[in-house]
């Protein structure tokens, strides 16, 4: 009787909203095969909108969104964004613009930014290591993993001291994805420093009957001083960096200045206010957001997404990237699982003669995800897609490179999760100078591939087959 409860309540809660036909039946499935543990996981990982806490992280961000209107005294954000707006300079932007402001309104264009790539924690940890050092007034930080290995301690050492001098140190961090960290006692000490303040990102509290760990933060931002940010898919970790023996995890990160620093800085202070509720008056104030010039000619736009928002903001961004092209795409992901929309949209693309190229890891660190990535391989190669798939060590990068003029960059990987489930910070990026330099990168990735061929793909064995349609059937939880 009891089994029999939980399976209705199951099944009466996964359709109270429309969603993939095929992840709720996986899930309906799964609570009537497994007794007990079926409903406890779709209580852990089914859920992918909490309605009252995802509701409370909309009324948070819509809050801030009032605060911040207003004279430049009461609402600094407000102002700068009226002073560098920028308006469409070609047919490409201005289709995709159109569709952003429809779903994302108060994150317009941004002229006069000025983004560097950087490759692996070698080339990005020094720079921010630099930024902290030379810190003046805050710094605000957020990993979705910081460990607690050499790596972490020197960031949370560098922090510590700035927060020592009196500088104002605010670090926010996935519960789930730094695990070893605060266990480990890796904040013991900040914690301690009255100038340092800590806060764990998490959705799940039994006491609260909040049982989702699903819905994770998976941005990395660093913004010192409110004039300097850094973004993009790498953690705290000594992962990142060459060791002894051992090269790095192949990742992208990027070093921004200009008015995008102010979304930057936004993003942050939202996600810290929802965890806090620190004082939206306190937070929004011009000692954040100070006046600067820009500082380069890169015009580019915040996508900040997540289950809380309105609508999916990530999948249609990604879509939207892809139905417009006309001549080249370059993808490169970790994770490849992406909403059959997605996946219908590339396979068109490359039918239509545009030249698509996927790069993912050789070896991915999550097995299952990597199998039902190959589950799709078949499906692409005959519309004309190109696969490469990139020797070890790991690659963990992600962007996505369109017509040579328009770059899609941050942390968002191309699978459900990434698309649907995190919150995730993700930058569109215009000009064609800027996707040249990713350009180069990811042909760098290229060239340390080998291509996936038709032939040699529909020859391999019945028992690999198998493998990869059976994880291909995690894909809607995945």
């Amino acid at each position: 009787m009891c089994h029999l409860t939980a399976f209705l309540l199951v099944t009466l809660h996964s359709l109270q909203r429309r969603r993939n036909a095929s992840s709720t039946l996986l899930w309906i499935f799964i609570a009537w095969s497994v007794p007990v543990i079926g409903p406890l996981f779709y209580l852990s990982f089914g859920i992918d909108r909490v309605i009252d806490r995802g509701y409370l992280k909309f009324l948070a961000d819509e809050h801030l969104l009032e605060t911040r209107k207003g004279t430049r005294e009461t609402a600094p954000r407000a102002y700068w964004h009226n002073l560098t707006g920028t308006p469409a300079e070609n047919e490409f932007q201005r289709e995709f613009n159109r569709t952003l402001d429809a779903l994302i309104p108060s994150h317009p264009a941004l002229s006069g930014n000025r983004l560097t790539p950087l490759v692996d924690g070698d080339e990005a940890y020094p720079r921010m290591l630099k930024a902290i050092r030379g810190a003046k007034c805050h710094i605000h930080l957020q990993s979705y993993i910081i460990g607690n290995d050499a790596v972490s301690r020197e960031f949370m050492n560098a922090l510590a001291d700035k927060a020592a001098e009196g500088v104002q140190v605010r670090l926010l961090y996935d519960r789930f994805g730094s695990t070893r960290a605060l266990f480990g006692g890796l904040f013991l000490k900040a914690r301690k420093l009255p100038s340092f303040k800590v806060a764990g990102w998490t959705q799940a509290n039994l006491l609260k009957r909040q049982f989702q760990i699903n819905l994770r933060n998976h941005r990395k931002t660093l913004v010192v001083d409110g004039k300097i940010g850094f973004f993009g898919g790498i953690n705290l970790l000594d992962e990142h960096v060459t060791r002894p023996g051992k090269l790095p995890i192949r990742d992208y990160h990027f070093e921004a200045e200009g008015p995008i620093v102010q979304e930057l800085q936004y993003s942050f202070l939202h996600d810290w206010y929802f965890i806090t509720e620190e004082s939206p008056e306190k937070l929004l104030t011009e000692e954040y957001f100070p006046h600067a010039e820009p500082a380069g000619n890169i015009t580019a736009r915040l996508i900040s997404t997540g289950p809380s928002t309105v609508e999916d903001v990530a999948i249609e961004s990604f879509f939207n990237s892809i139905v417009l092209a006309k001549k080249q795409i370059l993808a490169i992901t970790p994770y490849f699982v992406p909403p059959v929309d997605l996946l219908r949209a590339l396979r068109s693309a490359a039918l239509r003669g545009v030249d698509v190229r996927l790069i993912v890891p050789q070896k991915n660190n999550h097995f299952y995800a990597g199998l039902a990535s190959r589950a799709l391989y078949e499906e692409l190669l005959l519309a004309g897609v190109r696969i490469f798939e990139r020797r070890p060590p790991f690659m963990h990068a992600k962007a996505l490179v369109v017509d040579g003029e328009f770059s899609l960059i941050g942390t968002a990987n191309l699978d459900v999760r990434s698309l649907s489930l995190n919150y995730e910070t993700c930058l569109a990026v215009y000009g064609e100078d800027f996707a040249d330099i990713m350009k180069d990168i990811i042909h760098e990735d290229i060239n340390s591939s080998d291509e996936v061929l038709l032939a040699d793909w529909q020859s391999r064995s019945a028992g690999s087959r198998l493998r990869e349609n059976l994880a291909a059937l995690l894909t809607p939880i995945l």
